[in-house]
Parts: structure tokens; C-alpha cells; sequence
């Protein structure tokens, strides 16, 4: 049967099990997807210690982990249009993607173009259209300065990389060992720590323009204080009180739309996805403990054996 990795109850690593899966059929407007990658994020662990969006169902147990992924069809449901059995494509899963197949509603699903590997794929339904969401709604004019709190995280990664291809300055903040990534992606890196603000205004003495925060708490807060215009500072990391501040949630739009403009940045060169570390899908657990620990740079994937 199918294997699939799961979370059994809500709590820490020990509700995980990689488990067999009755092989799912698609309901109308969804693609059965043989996975060939899943990407790997913050919000799958999260999501396994009982987090839940705001008006989203609590998940049905058990879960399958994972909300993005790559592969090629099997499958398609009722009323399906633009998609036939054999296309390569990408998305987001509706229940989990850390699995031999998933399904993926077409509404959030692109093809994907030939340029791009499907390893490189699965990092971009989450992490790169979340930064790429960002960066449109701050709507910047080219040359403005922008500060990426968590620039070397998977969102911030990409957001770096896709402000730069809008003509923004960027500063982004992370550990100090993250330096030389960061700065490889064209932006000047500032340490993370409790002075970070005294470091960003001695890498932007003319002052930032705009925040894209991907921490919340009190690096919000101190982001926050480097604005005198609030409407610019927005967050994917502390949507709990960034409308105290003055300012808003990344608004995501979540549809196939902003996938074809994401990976047409990618095969044009202005988006590497930086897929720095892959595992097979029987060594999950590892995966999410590199990314639960907080010290991944750039994205993590679970590849699939075809």
C-alpha cells in the first residue's frame, strides 16, 4: 500500500508515524498526484502541536503532514478542465502532502514548466507564494528599502530574492552564521539578536521603507519602530498583534495565478528556490526536526521515489 507520513494525535514527535495509506480518489475538481517531492515547512509541525488558521476545522486525525507538492497526475476529478493524466504540475495539498500520492485542488495547482525540477517545485506553493504575496502588497516603487525580519528562513529567502527582482534594497536580519547566505542573496545582512534595530539603522541610515517581519513577537514590535508610515509593515510571523501595531497579515491569495508567476521568476533566473537539503520520505521525521529546530537555511524537501 501507499505509505504516507502522519501525525496520530496532536502534540510533540512522538504523535508521528509513517504509516500504509489507502491510495485517495479525487472528488470534483481535484487531481490524484502521484508526489514525486514535498516541501518541508514550519507551519507542518505546527499544525501536528494543534495549530489551526483562523476559521479553519481542526485537521481529522490521523493527519498527513505538509502543504506543498510536486508530481505528476494520475488522476482527475469531475469537472476537471486544463489538466490531463501525465502532467507534471504543483501545489498545495488538500490533506498532506508527505505522501506517495496526494490530492491537489486545481484551484491552487500549476503545471509545472520543464526548466524546473520537481524538487525545486515543491518549495514554491507555500514559501516562495507567501513571499511573493508579501512583496506585492507592500506595492513598493523600485529603489525603495525594505527589512526582512528571518531573511534566511524559506519565506525569507525568497522574499529577498524576488524584492531584488523588483528593484528593492533589502535588509534582512539573521544569525550571524547566516551572513554569507544572506548576503548572497543581494542583501546586506544585519545579526539577529535584541540590538538588531541599531543594526538595521546603521545598514539603512536613510531608514527602511517597509517591513515584511517573518518572527513576530517582539522582533515585530522593534520592527515596528523603525516605520513612520505603519501601513507598510506587514507579517506572515505575528498576525496576533500586528493590527496593534498598525499593521497587517500577509495577505495570501492562494491560487494557481501566483504559482505561474513564481515559477516563471524561477526559470528566468530571478528565483532560486535554494533547496539546501532534500530526504526520502522515510526519514520525515528527520526533515521536520531540521526545520522545527529553527536552524534550516533556505528550504527542506522530501523526495519520492517514482
Amino acid at each position: 500500500m501507499p505509505k504516507a507520513y502522519v501525525f496520530t494525535r496532536f502534540g510533540g514527535p512522538e504523535a508521528e508515524a509513517l504509516v500504509d495509506q489507502e491510495r485517495p480518489s479525487p472528488g470534483p475538481g481535484e487531481l490524484l498526484v502521484a508526489v514525486r517531492a514535498a516541501g518541508v515547512n514550519p507551519v507542518d509541525w505546527k499544525q501536528r502541536s494543534g495549530y489551526a488558521r483562523p476559521g479553519q476545522a481542526a485537521r481529522e486525525l490521523p493527519a498527513v503532514f505538509g502543504s506543498e507538492a510536486a508530481g505528476v497526475v494520475e488522476e482527475v476529478g469531475e469537472g476537471v478542465t486544463g489538466f490531463a493524466v501525465g502532467d507534471e504540475v504543483f501545489g498545495s495539498p488538500v490533506a498532506g502532502g508527505y505522501a506517495e500520492y496526494a490530492l491537489l485542488p486545481v484551484a491552487v495547482t500549476a503545471h509545472k514548466p520543464e526548466e524546473i525540477s520537481f524538487t525545486d517545485a515543491a518549495a514554491l506553493p507555500v514559501a516562495a507564494a507567501t513571499a511573493y504575496d508579501g512583496i506585492r502588497q507592500l506595492d513598493l516603487p523600485a529603489g525603495a528599502t525594505l527589512l526582512i525580519t528571518g531573511a534566511g528562513g524559506g519565506v525569507g529567502v525568497a522574499a529577498t530574492q524576488i524584492a531584488r527582482a523588483f528593484g528593492l534594497k533589502v535588509v534582512g536580519t539573521a544569525s550571524a552564521g547566516k551572513k554569507d547566505f544572506v548576503e548572497s542573496l543581494g542583501a546586506v545582512h544585519v545579526p539577529s539578536g535584541p540590538d538588531f534595530v541599531t543594526g538595521v539603522r546603521a545598514a539603512a541610515p536613510d531608514g527602511v521603507d517597509a517591513v515584511y517581519d517573518l518572527i513576530g513577537g517582539e522582533v515585530l514590535e522593534a520592527a515596528a519602530e523603525l516605520l513612520t508610515d505603519r501601513t507598510k509593515l506587514i507579517t506572515a510571523g505575528g498576525k496576533d498583534i500586528v493590527g496593534r501595531l498598525g499593521g497587517a497579515a500577509v495577505v495570501r491569495a492562494r491560487t494557481a495565478a501566483v504559482l505561474d508567476e513564481v515559477a516563471r521568476l524561477v526559470v528566468d533566473g530571478k528565483l532560486n528556490p535554494l533547496v539546501t537539503q532534500t530526504f526520502p520520505l522515510a526519514r520525515a521525521a528527520e526533515a521536520l526536526r531540521t526545520v522545527e529546530d529553527g536552524h534550516a537555511r533556505g528550504k527542506i524537501v522530501l523526495e519520492v521515489a517514482g
